[in-house]
């Protein structure tokens, strides 16, 4: 992983502590399932999201708040003291960040790769099936699917595995026609 970013950076630091912790303890696999599970909770809760996104919460606030949520959680404790830390630190703008990048970690490890798919509307489980089968043998590894819904392209998906992407977007293709009707004309 190359940091593009200085957030990039922060988040890749603390995933790769994450997981040399979870490797020692040989529990790479719940860390992931605990994060995925926080990820969630923080998705469906907007009061959560701007918890966490928001810079005008002092760091106290976000601590006790993350805290409180966290002892009523059922995650594992080392997942749960992780986000303590990254709250501690004023990090908890980076998590998303954080859990991707330990996600692309895991992944590696299992000798996965990671795919981001970005489509109008989400796929369903027989698309993200045959997706992940193209892609693994176009790339001869096993695939996991990042999903991302975006309808402001309109129709068709733009994957991303490493540096290579794909974009087959109805945005993009009508991007290309205008271009294109501007040489024209």
């Amino acid at each position: 992983m190359t940091a593009s970013s200085p957030l990039s950076g922060v988040a890749e630091r603390y995933a790769s502590a994450l997981f040399e912790l979870s490797g020692s303890a040989k529990n790479i696999k719940e860390s992931e399932k605990d994060l995925d599970s926080f990820e969630a909770a923080i998705e469906e809760s907007a009061d959560l999201e701007r918890l966490i996104k928001s810079p005008v919460f002092s760091a106290d606030d976000q601590f006790n708040a993350v805290n409180a949520i966290l002892e009523k959680a059922s995650l594992g404790e080392q997942v749960a003291n992780f986000i303590r830390v990254v709250a501690k630190n004023r990090r908890l703008f980076a998590l998303p960040s954080m859990i991707a990048a330990f996600r692309v970690l895991a992944a590696q490890s299992r000798g996965e790769v990671s795919a981001d798919v970005t489509s109008a509307v989400a796929l369903d489980k027989d698309q993200i099936a045959e997706l992940s089968a193209a892609l693994k043998e176009k790339i001869g590894k096993d695939v996991v699917l990042n999903q991302i819904v975006d309808p402001t392209i309109l129709g068709g998906l733009v994957v991303k595995v490493g540096s290579q992407m794909i974009d087959t977007s109805v945005r993009t293709k009508l991007n290309s026609l205008k271009t294109m009707m501007k040489e024209v004309g």
